[in-house]
């Protein structure tokens, strides 16, 4: 028995454990779920028209929002004095960022908590809903209703430039359309009368500053004069005199000022190393970083052993498949694999380490460096300060008297020109460069988030996409065996036969479906347990698969339809079979084939069977039925036994298969479930192969992976399964196989009619 089991296994290729394929879903797959779900889709999608609407009627009734919108004039940023004509030239980009500018001032928060301040503002229902009021009225918390309206104004009131023109936009957005125009409103009288009290303000404190310098000058100019001669004779200093009209500095103060600029600079600087320093002592005790990481992939060394380890590996694979697993050449590449990972692990530590080890001390000599030079600049910058000091004395009280007598003798005329353009740009309009272009109008529509336009399509599509995902999670929560395509993808057994549903075949109505193969041959069920046959016939020679285990991993899956319509099929070949009830917790064949009356043969003893058989307590020829159907002959489970698995794994039960395979052209044995009971284990190991039975309607992926698992643990040979149940999925490939095969078996039983 064992010899003809591996010759099977031969034939049959028994299918090893592999990786499960790739569960990607081709985009036919993708539109035949699509179809078959189509009413939730269209449901969906129009519960999302539906929806859409109901949220624009009930936001914009409930909920509406208005935006007002006004603009303010930007002038050029430039200070245009009014006696003179010409117009100063301003870059585009420069306008732009003074119109930046000024929106960015309207929505600083002094200038929106001015704006809420405003007593019109306060007056309005969008100030009053934040606020909460005493029994007199009054307003309770007032600084945390300020906060409430400040946080809403920030997010619903609008300042942009605009890019192009020398416009600001100022818009609000709120509830009401009144209260939306009033509060823009009031932001341009605000923000304008406080723009002109500003502008104002400053040319007068300028025109003030110039009326004081005046004076001042006068006195100064006066007593310079009388010291200028006293400084010349006691400086004693050369190069007193500055030149006439241009900007000086001594070379001291500039040194000066570049010393102090390096040592910031230079400050800065060590504090970045100081940082990089802790930084790479963390990363020489931490784990290797990318910048590590790569320069060890460009190492040479890992370089080589990286393409050996890759031909030792391609080795080892090549080695597998021609010795197997236990061969000494075998475990020889994989030890050399071990030493060659091992030893890139230990180069791999070798030049993180040195890398991170050089790092660091580069590191530490460059902030020793860094402090030894910014030593140096203080040293020369305590120096310069002595210098300065030493010119600043030698030279402050020549420089007040020139700066007296030659400056303000000409900025005297200056000073008194520069009076009166103030007083003339005190009066210009355009002072403070900002003007009045209009007041924002009263809003006539709702912003463009409560318009139906916006509703319809968007909750259109969201039901549409929803309906499409709902559909494909359902299909993809689905686990059940189904298809002849899970079957590939999931179990990676051959397919034997696929049985459709009986609702899906017209043939079989009021026909017992465990004997559609004799009630109903016409029918597409009678024809896959026909299919059914002919593949088991070309899985292996005449003699290879005679005695046959039919099993399911869970009760109620269909195995014993299976079993006795293939055992019919096999009748009507003029074969003689042998079918053996084997499940003595849920016996079938004594209902399938009831007894009519002591006429039939082996009658005598009802209680007889396969239990009773393998306990001695009777013959074969006591619990034979014999030509149940012509060529057929059964053995039913008889009696629960107390122990069914020792018995169906006993010898007497293994001598009963190899005498009955003399006797019979095939043995069917209808087996108990694989998971439920360890039985159909022990029997599948004393048979030519197990045919699985997957119920379409019941069957999860993981049980029927258990099942083929189990199996192959005992070393049993699975010819293959059975897909039974098959539903046609409304767009797959079954539905348009059964109409066919439908079509062209009503067109030829009527050409057989004629």
């Amino acid at each position: 028995m064992i010899e003809q089991r591996q010759a099977v296994n031969k034939m049959v290729g028994v299918a090893r454990p592999r990786p499960s394929a790739a569960a990607a879903l081709t985009p036919k797959e993708v539109f035949s779920i699509l179809r078959r779900h189509i009413l939730l889709i269209v449901f969906l999608t129009i519960l999302g028209l539906i929806m859409g609407g109901a949220a624009w009627y009930l936001l914009g009734k409930y909920l509406p929002r208005y935006t007002a919108q006004t603009y303010i004039t930007v002038l050029p940023p430039v200070v245009k004095d009014p006696m003179t004509i010409a117009a100063a030239l301003v870059g585009k980009d420069i306008q732009y960022g003074h119109r930046v500018s000024i929106a960015n001032i309207i929505k600083r928060q002094t200038t929106l908590l001015d704006l809420i301040d405003r007593a019109e503002v306060r007056e309005t229902r969008w100030f009053q809903r934040f606020a909460k009021f005493d029994e007199k009225g009054n307003i309770i918390s007032v600084d945390q209703c300020r906060t409430k309206a400040f946080l809403d104004l920030k997010k619903n009131f609008g300042a942009y430039a605009h890019r192009d023109a020398e416009f600001v936009i100022l818009s609000m957005t709120c509830g009401d359309t009144q209260e939306a125009a009033l509060i823009v409103n009031e932001m341009v009288r605000l923000f304008l009368a406080s723009q002109g009290t500003t502008k104002r303000g400053e040319v007068a404190a300028k025109l003030t500053e110039y009326n004081n310098r005046l004076k001042s000058v006068q006195i100064e100019l006066d007593l310079a004069e009388l010291a200028l001669t006293t400084v010349r004779t006691d400086s004693g200093i050369v190069d007193l005199e500055r030149p006439l009209g241009r900007y000086y500095r001594h070379t001291t103060e500039i040194i000066l000022d570049n010393l102090a600029l390096k040592q910031d600079d230079l400050k800065l600087v060590i504090k970045q190393a100081q940082a990089q320093i802790e930084n790479l002592e963390e990363l020489a005790t931490g784990p290797i970083n990318e910048q590590i990481e790569r320069q060890i992939e460009v190492d040479p060394v890992m370089v080589v052993l990286a393409q050996q380890l890759a031909f030792t590996e391609a080795q080892l694979a090549g080695r597998l498949t021609k010795f197997g697993e236990n061969h000494r050449v075998v475990r020889q590449t994989r030890e050399l694999i071990s030493e060659i990972k091992e030893e890139r692990q230990i180069r791999k530590a070798e030049i993180a380490e040195q890398t991170r080890q050089a790092n660091l001390k580069d590191a530490q000599d460059r902030l020793i460096e860094l402090q030894q030079r910014y030593e140096e600049l203080e040293r020369l910058r305590q120096e310069a300060e002595v210098q300065k000091e030493d010119l600043d004395r030698a030279r402050v009280r020549y420089e007040k008297g020139v700066a007296i007598r030659d400056e303000r003798r000409k900025t005297l005329d200056e000073i008194k020109a520069l009076i009166e353009s103030y007083r003339a740009i005190e009066k210009d309009p355009e002072t403070s460069k900002v003007q009045f272009a209009g007041y924002a109008p009263v809003p006539l529509e709702m912003v463009a988030s409560r318009q139906w336009w916006f509703f319809f399509p968007s909750g259109t599509i969201l039901g549409f996409i929803f309906g499409m995902a709902l559909a494909l999670l359902i299909e993809v929560l689905n686990d059940l065996v189904r298809t002849p395509r899970d079957v590939g993808r999931y179990l990676r057994i051959p397919l034997l036969s696929v049985v459709p549903d009986e609702a899906e075949d017209e043939w079989v109505r009021d026909v017992d479906l465990c004997h559609v193969v004799r009630q109903a041959p016409y029918s597409i069920i009678s024809e896959s347990y026909r299919r059914l046959r002919t593949n088991l016939k070309l899985s292996g020679s005449a003699e290879s698969l005679k005695a046959l285990l039919i099993s399911s991993g869970m009760a109620g899956d269909g195995k014993t339809s299976i079993a006795v319509n293939l055992a019919e099929a096999l009748v009507a070949e003029n074969k003689k079979v042998l079918l053996i009830d084997a499940n003595f917790r849920r016996p079938s064949l004594q209902t399938i084939f009831p007894r009519t009356g002591p006429a039939d043969e082996g009658a005598e003893r009802f209680e007889f069977g396969l239990s009773t058989l393998l306990t001695g307590l009777c013959g074969y020829q006591d619990v034979k039925r014999s030509n149940v159907i012509e060529g057929l002959d059964i053995i039913e489970s008889g009696q629960l036994p107390s122990n069914p698995a020792e018995l169906l794994g006993s010898p007497r039960m293994e001598q009963l298969i190899k005498e009955r395979r003399k006797s019979h052209d095939y043995v069917i044995i209808d087996g108990p479930p694989i998971l439920l009971v360890s039985d159909a284990k022990l029997l599948a190991r004393l048979v030519d192969g197990t045919v699985l039975v997957f119920n379409a309607a019941a069957t999860r992926r993981g049980a029927a992976q258990r099942t083929i698992r189990e199996l192959r643990e005992v070393n049993a040979t699975i010819v293959g399964c059975v897909l039974f149940a098959v539903r046609a999925l409304k767009g797959g490939y079954f539905h348009e196989q059964f109409k066919s095969y439908q079509k062209y078996q009503k067109l030829q039983l009527a050409r057989s009619s004629v």
